[in-house]
């Protein structure tokens, strides 16, 4: 996998919930849980055959925006931006 430096947005411009490819062994549908300058954290679908996610940590070159709808892992994300007052 090789990308385009000009086309790497840093890490540290990811923000929670944002929806995101990562690289995995073929582009695989992504979340982001966290983001710093080096990494980001992502939870994404590592096989395509069923519905489990992984958490794992991706530097930029692996990362990038996507538009397409994940369902099961997009309104995870809502999930994790909406708070929830204590009651």
């Amino acid at each position: 996998m090789h990308r385009d430096a000009a086309d790497v947005a840093p890490a540290e411009s990811y923000r929670p919930a944002d929806p995101v490819w990562v690289y995995r062994n073929g582009w695989r549908a992504g979340v982001i849980e966290a983001a710093s300058p080096r990494a980001v954290t992502v939870t994404y679908q590592p096989a395509t055959t069923h519905r489990g996610t992984g958490v794992d940590t991706f530097t930029a070159p692996y990362v990038t925006l996507r538009e397409d709808s994940f369902p099961d892992l997009d309104h995870r994300a809502l999930r994790l931006v909406r708070r929830n007052p204590l009651t």
